[in-house]
Formats: C-alpha cells, sequence, structure tokens
C-alpha cells in the first residue's frame, strides 16, 4: 500500500490541530486583551519623576508649591490654563528657574484638560511618572518623599492619596464626596478606589496615556473620578496613601457649585453603563484572583 494518502492524512489532521490551537490562543488573547494591554502599558523601563502643576489663576499659592517640589529634587511642568495677565506673569517668572517646564493653553481647558496636557508634555520630556499636584497649597507636600518612595519601589503602580481633611474643608464639599465614593464603588464593582476626588497622586505616564489617548475624559472637575474608574477597569494597580489636605492657602476655589455637580452626575451616570457592559469581564478577572 502507498504511504502517500498515509502521510497526507496525518499532514492534513496535524493542519488542523495547529488551526485549531491558533483559534484556542486567539480566542483566550481576545478574552485577556484589557489585561494584556495594562500589563504592557505599565512595563517601566526606568524611573525618571515630575510634578505636574495644573494652574488657573493661583499666582499667590504657586510659588510656594514650586519652590517645595524643587526643594524634594522634582523638576516641574507648569500648565497655564488661560491664566489671568497677573498670575500669567508669575509663572514666565517661575518658568525660567532650572528644572521648570511650561506648557501654556490660549483657552481655559478646565483642571482635566491641563493636566492632561501636563501629562503629555511630561511624557514628551522623557519623564517616566508624574505627580499631580495642585496649585492653590493645599495638599501637603511634606508628603512628597513617601509618594517618590512608594511609586519608585512600585513603578508600574498609580500611588494616589487618601485625603485626611481638617477644619478648613467645606462641610457641603466633604459630604457630597461620599455621593462620588457609592458611585465610584459601584462603577467598579470594588471598594477598592478609596478616594477618587484627590488630585494628590503619582501616574506611571506608559498606562495613563494608554487611556487618555484611546478615550475621551472629562476636562474639568470630572476628570480625577472618570480616569481612576477607566483605569481600575483595565485593571491598573493602585495604591493608597494618607495625606493631609487643607483648603486652600490663597483661598479661590474654581469649583462651580451647579456645573460642576451637573458634569459630576453625567459622569457617574456614563461610567454606569459603560460598567454595565465589561461587568461580564469584571467579574470574570476578579474571579480569577
Amino acid at each position: 500500500m502507498s504511504k502517500e494518502p498515509l502521510e497526507s492524512v496525518g499532514e492534513a489532521a496535524s493542519a488542523r490541530q495547529e488551526q485549531a490551537k491558533k483559534r484556542s490562543l486567539q480566542a483566550l488573547n481576545e478574552h485577556s486583551e484589557p489585561a494584556l494591554n495594562a500589563a504592557m502599558a505599565t512595563q517601566v523601563a526606568f524611573y525618571k519623576p515630575c510634578a505636574v502643576i495644573p494652574v488657573y489663576n493661583h499666582e499667590h499659592a504657586l510659588p510656594v508649591v514650586v519652590a517645595a517640589l524643587h526643594a524634594a529634587g522634582l523638576p516641574c511642568v507648569l500648565v497655564d490654563d488661560a491664566s489671568s495677565p497677573a498670575c500669567a506673569a508669575v509663572i514666565d517668572q517661575l518658568a525660567v528657574q532650572p528644572d521648570t517646564h511650561l506648557v501654556r493653553l490660549a483657552v481655559n481647558q478646565g483642571k482635566g484638560g491641563a493636566v492632561m496636557a501636563g501629562l503629555r508634555e511630561a511624557a514628551r520630556l522623557d519623564f517616566s511618572h508624574a505627580l499631580q499636584v495642585d496649585a492653590d497649597g493645599q495638599h501637603d507636600l511634606s508628603d512628597l518623599p513617601r509618594f517618590i518612595d512608594a511609586s519608585q519601589a512600585a513603578p508600574a503602580a498609580l500611588i494616589c492619596g487618601y485625603p485626611q481633611y481638617d477644619e478648613s474643608v467645606p462641610k457641603g464639599r466633604l459630604y457630597a464626596r461620599y455621593l462620588t465614593h457609592i458611585w465610584v464603588w459601584i462603577n467598579t464593582l470594588s471598594l477598592s478606589i478609596r478616594d477618587s476626588m484627590c488630585g494628590f497622586r503619582v501616574y506611571p505616564l506608559p498606562a495613563t496615556l494608554a487611556l487618555i489617548d484611546s478615550v475621551t475624559l472629562g476636562k474639568r472637575m470630572d476628570f480625577d473620578t472618570e480616569v481612576l474608574v477607566r483605569l481600575a477597569w483595565r485593571n491598573q494597580p493602585m495604591q493608597w496613601l494618607p495625606t493631609q489636605v487643607h483648603y486652600p492657602l490663597d483661598g479661590l476655589s474654581h469649583f462651580r457649585l451647579w456645573h460642576d455637580n451637573a458634569l459630576i452626575s453625567k459622569m457617574h451616570a456614563k461610567l454606569f453603563f459603560g460598567m454595565l457592559l465589561r461587568a461580564p469581564q469584571i467579574l470574570w478577572h476578579r474571579w480569577r484572583g
């Protein structure tokens, strides 16, 4: 009997097995793509942090903040979010200092838009991580070494501030935060995000830019919460450090009660429906541990 038919049958069977194996691997990759993308996005080949400071009319507090960051050895990226001429003049004076970079926005973008512009500039300048810090002096900059040390020890992680408030916090804003906490826990199907509204955090730039370059995020006071929820959906590692928060050094807040609360409510609704679409995948990844 000729061996050729048997060899042809064997080759065909091997080909079918190879195709089945490829289909299985493809299905597995498609199912685990978000986790794989998150792992790839957070790979950091070196550690080079800076500070990103969104600035809108905080000319009195800003020099103190920049001085504290420089004293801690952090280069600064200042983002002038179409500030007044008086504030712009102070920013210009600071921008000529060593290790200080300036991004100037012609039209006010809001806090989130300014932060995203600063993160992109930090990446362009070849920094690996960016500490987001407010310009009004509300964050306790004596905590800088703890945050940077934690980030350097776990460079793939997002290091987030868990605020400890003093008597200066407006009570209405303090109580309103708990409503946001509840929505965040619902929209992530998790209690792991302890506080999504504190803007004192260290971003790993590769993972963060992979997100903000692929989806449309809120550009105003809705940014801080939305970016954390969406990174959580991508299985971004996060760590939480307590930090004191004082409102604020120059007494100026840009939170617009009705407008920003409406934006935040819209964001929660959008994230809720996004969570419903992702719920099976979120629960599957959690079950896998």
